[in-house]
């Protein structure tokens, strides 16, 4: 029954997005519309992907979830609502994001929310591209709070400039902000929890000043997370292609996987995994079914499947998400 799933974009317009999907990954966007987050793999309410391929398309990961969780995740844990554990996305942000935060795990709850930690990996980025990351050092809860009320406050936000192949780790409670003229792949939690600290006084399409979340958001931020630093990349054997591990989290693990001038190959251990199409193009074979992913494409591998290769053309760069078990 199993073989390498995909499953079809879910386009969410966005104030602060574009059209770059469509040149850079040949996206087929809604016409007329910013679109800012292209959600590739998601198990929300709502807003569940369904299968792109083989036998199995047209059926929703959450049917799949229901039926056969062991089989897509092994010893990988569903969310406690039975959910599948990440939500994936490829963001185009012609403007800048809100400053916002998410609530860690402790705190959550008790706000009305659920925790979200994410990581980066920027894909493209324009000259001047930043992430707003962390507090600058010596800014106290008082000095951010006095400049929320002053419209100071962005500040208070340690910048960091960012190029193609940077990538940033986000705990739950590390407040920080997408700068304009970046694509991003972002690996998260299950959660869709974000509460807003400052807006750059942007309207919305009903001209009113979008909501923010000052109380939960002081609630929700470390004030001791100063100045982080983007992650540094473990290299990792193993196969005929570079790999590295850019995030180990008890939330999942992010290993990217690039190829030179030559062609690579490499067998995935057991377990779930998602693939994601930096650049270049990977092919997975799992079951003896071929899974071809070009740029800008994500790919799940159940649990269920053994012996799964994954070759990567030459000049490919792949994101490997995988859980700690």
């Amino acid at each position: 029954m199993w073989y390498p799933l995909t499953f079809t974009p879910l386009f969410k317009e966005r104030i602060w997005g574009g059209r770059t999907l469509e040149t850079l990954y040949r996206k087929r966007l809604p016409s007329g519309v910013p679109i800012g987050e292209s959600w590739e793999i998601s198990d929300r309410q709502g807003d569940e992907s369904v299968v792109a391929n083989g036998p199995l398309a047209g059926t929703s990961l959450h049917a799949l979830m229901r039926q056969h969780a062991s089989d897509l995740l092994g010893r990988t844990p569903p969310t406690a609502d039975g959910r599948f554990p990440a939500l994936c996305k490829i963001l185009d942000a012609r403007e800048r994001l809100s400053l916002q935060v998410h609530p860690p795990a402790s705190r959550a709850a008790a706000l009305g929310g659920e925790p979200k930690t994410e990581m980066w990996y920027i894909a493209d980025a324009d000259p001047d591209a930043e992430l707003f990351v962390g507090l600058k050092p010596g800014v106290t809860r008082a000095e951010f709070e006095a400049r929320i009320a002053s419209g100071e406050v962005a500040d208070c936000f340690h910048r960091i400039p960012v190029r193609a192949g940077d990538a940033m780790f986000l705990p739950s409670g590390r407040v920080h902000a997408i700068g304009a003229g970046l694509v991003i792949f972002e690996i998260q939690q299950n959660s869709d929890t974000t509460y807003r600290v400052y807006d750059w006084d942007r309207r919305g399409p009903d001209g009113h000043l979008r909501e923010l979340h000052i109380p939960q958001s002081l609630a929700s931020i470390d004030f001791d997370d100063v100045a982080p630093s983007l992650v540094q990349p473990e290299p990792r054997g193993g196969g005929t292609a570079a790999r590295e591990r850019l995030v180990f989290d008890p939330v999942f693990i992010v290993d990217l996987m690039r190829t030179g001038a030559s062609r690579g190959t490499t067998d995935l251990p057991a377990g779930a995994h998602i693939i994601a199409t930096v650049n270049g193009a990977a092919e997975v074979v799992g079951n003896d079914v071929p899974l071809q992913l070009a740029a800008g494409q994500f790919g799940l591998i159940p649990a269920a499947l053994r012996d799964v290769q994954l070759s990567l053309a030459s000049g490919t760069s792949v994101l490997l998400v995988s859980w700690p078990t």
